[in-house]
């Protein structure tokens, strides 16, 4: 069961075959798959969409649109995300040509509003949504012990955090979602080496490699290197495991000031006392 765990740029979605042309005009429908994370495509019964998007201010808009597509955005915010230096006078000038693109290439009825603007996508599939549901659904399957039902959540919710997002771009809001796809990444990872320990046997080498993973993306948090160490344990390597958590503890102490965690500490105990 165990994959290798390594930055993927593959795109890839569910597939459906559902979606209409009416009167010869694409409708945003199921078919619809968008991809946000790593590079940009958008994908409609097999044609992509993506290179009809107006240059880089036209990808970023859509890609904003996308992110907050379940509200109303005031048009002066989506200048704001667009432009470092945005002139009031020129809003329309700058934005208007921007929305009747997005307007050709997905329908009339995708893009709504003039005070504020929505992207109406029913049915799409999104790729952050998507790894958004994954890691709450195999943290679910983690907390019930049913690692086998956690194996295609953990996926879902790694391969898209892995591609990363914007690269090149500097912004609050890329800011903000570079920290979300962070932190799934990270939730993926434990989820992925805590199912690695459920299953055992030749499967807690992937517990070790998520374990170690985790500790370089993150070596405040004390998780990887539990997950380690009891990975560690398992494959009769107490000695190791124990000089983890010594690692640990100075790590704390010189960073923060501080000493592991109850849960970390007491993990320690048990594998003393089983030397």
């Amino acid at each position: 069961m165990s994959f290798a765990i390594t930055t993927s740029q593959t795109w890839s979605s569910p597939r459906s075959d559902e979606g209409t042309c009416d009167h010869g005009v694409m409708t945003v429908q199921s078919a619809l798959h968008i991809q946000i994370c790593g590079p940009l495509v958008v994908e409609r019964d097999g044609l992509r969409l993506d290179h009809g998007l107006p240059g880089r201010q036209g990808r970023l808009l859509f890609t904003y649109l996308v992110i907050n597509r379940h509200r109303l955005v005031p048009r002066d915010e989506l200048v704001e995300a667009l432009w470092r230096s945005p002139d009031p006078a020129g809003i329309d000038a700058r934005l208007n040509p921007l929305i009747s693109k997005l307007r050709h290439v997905f329908g009339s009825d995708a893009v709504d509003g003039r005070v504020t603007v929505q992207l109406h996508l029913p049915g799409a599939w999104i790729d952050l949504e998507a790894a958004v549901e994954a890691i709450h659904r195999a943290e679910s399957a983690v907390a019930q012990h049913d690692w086998t039902r956690a194996w295609g959540p953990v996926l879902v919710a790694l391969f898209v955090a892995e591609r990363g997002f914007l690269p090149g771009e500097d912004a609050d809001w890329i800011d903000q979602t570079r920290k979300q796809l962070a932190e799934i990444r990270l939730r993926a990872l434990e989820c992925y080496a805590a199912a690695e320990l459920g299953v055992g046997g030749a499967e807690v080498a992937g517990a070790v490699r998520a374990g170690r993973r985790l500790i370089a993306l993150d070596p405040l948090r004390e998780s990887g290197y539990r997950y380690l160490m009891q990975a560690l344990a398992a494959q009769d390597n107490l000695a190791e495991a124990l000089a983890v958590y010594v690692q640990l503890s100075d790590l704390l102490r010189e960073q923060l000031g501080v000493s592991p965690s109850p849960t970390t500490r007491a993990l320690y105990q048990q594998l003393l006392g089983r030397t």
